[in-house]
């Protein structure tokens, strides 16, 4: 997709996997074959230090953001496995507090806290033949940013065609409240961290390349983010 955070300079390609179900990004980089809110209705792993949250917990964490420009859904927390609700966990590594660790393999998502620790949080992932590896950093930040489809989408997907100047942000837009793009030598990849909608996402290989946290978890780790972190993907 093509989308600019507002900004009509900055434009990013992506695609759309499925305009008449849930929210669906497709191309080599795409992210999102499926949402609950869609456009047609539209390698090291952590241990754990403490118990995961509890039901109660869960339904707090991810609860309605009722504050947003556009408020927030709560998660059904039913949908998603406990062992992807966000935690602290023991991780052992060397880079500096803040780096992001993506575990495509485990479908995990670390930010690395001091004293060895790290939070985790629950992701979707490329699907096989998708995945991919590698360092990179956060070149840029957006809330609610635009979407636009880009042209090889609308061959394919001609109703995509009215959003070919820009979706603008909202909850069916496929990138979400919160985004983070992905940057190596000064270039954008076309791969993102974004937020997702959809609990039933969370766990899988749904994307070509991309990795989705829910909302909350993707809010949480945005406001801790700073433009230039770095960003490693490790291989699945």
């Amino acid at each position: 997709m093509i989308m600019d955070g507002g900004n009509t300079d900055a434009g990013e390609t992506e695609e759309s996997a499925s305009l008449g179900r849930r929210v669906g990004l497709l191309s080599r980089r795409s992210f999102l074959v499926g949402s609950s809110v869609g456009l047609g209705t539209l390698g090291l792993a952590g241990c754990a230090t403490s118990s995961g949250m509890s039901l109660a917990e869960a339904a707090k964490v991810y609860g309605p953001v009722s504050d947003e420009k556009f408020p927030i859904p709560a998660v059904d927390i039913t949908k998603v496995d406990p062992k992807y609700y966000r935690r602290t966990v023991r991780y052992d590594t060397k880079e500096a507090p803040g780096t992001i660790i993506v575990d495509p393999g485990n479908y995990y998502v670390y930010r690395i806290e001091d004293d060895g620790n790290a939070t985790r949080y629950g992701a979707n992932v490329g699907r096989d033949g998708f995945r991919w590896s590698g360092d990179a950093y956060v070149g840029r930040k957006a809330e609610w940013p635009t979407w636009t489809p880009p042209k090889e989408m609308i061959r394919r997907q001609p109703e995509a065609a009215k959003y070919a100047r820009g979706m603008p942000g909202g909850l069916g837009n496929p990138l979400g409240a919160r985004t983070l793009y992905l940057y190596q030598n000064g270039a954008y990849t076309l791969y993102t961290i974004y937020a997702s909608l959809d609990a039933e996402s969370i766990g899988k290989g749904i994307t070509s390349g991309c990795v989705g946290l829910l909302t909350q978890d993707m809010m949480h780790l945005y406001d801790r983010t700073p433009v230039k972190t770095k960003v490693i993907v490790l291989p699945a």
